[in-house]
């Protein structure tokens, strides 16, 4: 008896670590095709002559986290399943993006935008189906998705590291790399694990569109005061996207991808500490901290040059895990922890991208144009450090306003 017993957890153990493998692979690939293009693509655009649509080009991704997040993630998985949509979105964009060189001239540039919100649109739901599928694969061994979500990060870093080592960092070619590995992973989707689609609320379509049941948590002044200075936050954080690689670039770091990836190295870090973070300090503190490392950041900014203030510039890029994982995994575990006596998770999730990836960095990306607007054709490091002190004044201000008005009367047990 006991032999068997010894058997059976020795054959059941290589299952559950190769269906942890096959998901971790499909997360590392799912960032991959996300970050090896949108890491550097505003060097490139302005390496091509095209800088002034940089800020177009990052609105598209806000504009796709709500259209097509929402109406293809959510609608369209009545009546196609996760797997399959992942096949198609995937191959569909894999031949979008292989064509997508050819649009990034001066000549084409506004249709590139164009084309650019078009693939982005299907692929923005593809981040939602795959932690559809991770989630319902697991099923009760659901605490092992971070494991599996991480892989998620080390994809995006890897995309960094072989875009800077590649010497692609400002070529169009970044799109045809996300190419390959979009159609690899579109053929790869065949061989996931086959789940449900979502069992259809009571209430329609256009109800869960536009999460009405979660702009009722609005009604908690803690809630509405976070939900706010989300949102507000998200305006600064939009311009370390769309700018931060002509940015180092122009500071003389060569390897520009390589240098961002450091930014992932570190969320990967604080990802694994932030439940037992959470738990022990709850989520005012670490929403603060957060805020005051996107003003600390756009400081270190501010006084990097590719001198003997380069130090400032690596500090910089290396806070991003402090400044993401503080405050949008801390949120999402407090949104989380409000939505629940109500059981609209999906929905408060939904709205958060909503006002943060949507209209906040969407607000923040035309703000950031208008800026850069302000520059010269071929802006130097001083031109540069003079427009980062605008997003540093703007997270101070926020972090304070969060400071003097914000008070979490949950427990953090609760939450935890």
């Amino acid at each position: 008896m006991a032999t068997a017993d010894g058997v059976m957890s020795v054959a059941a153990r290589p299952a559950g670590n190769w269906l942890t493998g096959r998901l971790s692979a499909l997360m590392f690939m799912q960032f991959f095709v996300w970050g090896a293009w949108t890491v550097t693509l505003g060097l490139v655009m302005q390496t091509v002559g095209i800088g002034a649509l940089i800020g177009n080009a990052f609105s598209v991704g806000p504009i796709a986290s709500i259209v097509g997040s929402f109406l293809l993630g959510m609608a369209a998985t009545r009546y196609v399943g996760p797997r399959m949509l992942m096949v198609i979105l995937h191959l569909v964009g894999g031949v979008i993006l292989f064509f997508m060189p050819t649009l990034v001239t001066p000549e084409s540039g506004a249709t590139f935008v164009w084309v650019l919100l078009g693939y982005m649109i299907l692929y923005m739901p593809t981040v939602g189906l795959a932690n559809t599928i991770a989630l319902k694969s697991l099923g009760e061994r659901a605490d092992t998705f971070p494991f599996v979500r991480a892989f998620g990060t080390l994809g995006w870093i890897a995309a960094g590291l072989i875009i800077g080592w590649a010497g692609l960092s400002a070529s169009p070619e970044i799109f045809r790399v996300a190419a390959v590995v979009s159609v690899a992973l579109g053929l790869y989707s065949f061989t996931l694990p086959q789940v449900e689609p979502d069992a259809p609320r009571d209430e329609s379509v256009i109800a869960q569109v536009f999460c009405v049941e979660a702009f009722s948590l609005l009604k908690q002044r803690s809630f509405l005061i976070f939900i706010t200075c989300a949102t507000l936050i998200s305006i600064p954080l939009a311009m370390y996207y769309a700018y931060a690689s002509p940015y180092v670039g122009a500071a003389g770091i060569a390897n520009v991808g390589g240098t961002l990836a450091i930014g992932q190295m570190s969320e990967l870090v604080f990802m694994f500490s932030m439940p037992w973070l959470y738990r022990r300090f709850g989520v005012k503190p670490l929403l603060l901290v957060g805020m005051a490392a996107w003003a600390l950041r756009y400081v270190l900014f501010a006084i990097g040059d590719g001198g003997s203030g380069l130090w400032a510039i690596y500090l910089g890029v290396a806070l991003h895990g402090i400044c993401y994982d503080f405050f949008f995994v801390a949120g999402a575990i407090y949104t989380s922890a409000i939505a629940a006596p109500k059981g609209v998770n999906a929905q408060a999730q939904g709205m958060l991208t909503l006002f943060t990836y949507g209209v906040g960095m969407l607000l923040g990306s035309q703000i950031g144009a208008l800026l850069y607007a302000q520059l010269p054709a071929s802006p130097g490091i001083g031109d540069w450090q003079q427009m980062w002190w605008y997003p540093a004044i703007a997270a101070a201000a926020i972090a304070l306003l969060f400071q003097l008005t914000f008070k979490d009367d949950r427990r953090t047990e609760t939450a935890a």
